[in-house]
């Protein structure tokens, strides 16, 4: 599993692991039922707190995303596809509204379009 942290990033490491984790569960780069490194091997591979990990394990797990197991490791669970429509349907709002700010301040479709792409390079 590839993770970088981003040590200048204005978002916190344990959000940077949660996101990056959750793109991979997203893309099916990680399946139902595959392991997640074990906190302190990851913490030893991204040099970072054991506890910024498990923070992030906590976090996944809240998200009904992971499984820990005491005593076996994390696990992905199935992707929940009510989350996931849930989830498209609020990013959709958030562009929609993007889209109200953008036609009130005069920025261009071409603006919007080209800042979108700048920032899904992130």
């Amino acid at each position: 599993m590839r993770i970088i942290i981003n040590h200048s990033s204005m978002i916190p490491i344990y959000e940077q692991i949660v996101d990056q984790i959750k793109k991979q569960i997203n893309d099916h780069i990680l399946q139902e039922n595959d392991p997640l490194p074990s906190v302190r091997l990851l913490s030893k591979e991204l040099r970072i707190s054991a506890l910024t990990v498990k923070k992030a394990y906590d976090t996944l797990d809240e998200e009904d995303l992971t499984k820990t197991i005491h005593g076996k490791g994390t696990f992905v669970l199935a992707v929940n596809k009510d989350l996931l429509e849930e989830a498209k349907k609020e990013i959709e709002e958030y562009l929609e509204k993007a889209l109200q700010k953008a036609k009130q301040s005069g920025v261009s479709h071409k603006e919007v379009k080209e800042l979108l792409e700048l920032l899904m390079e992130e």
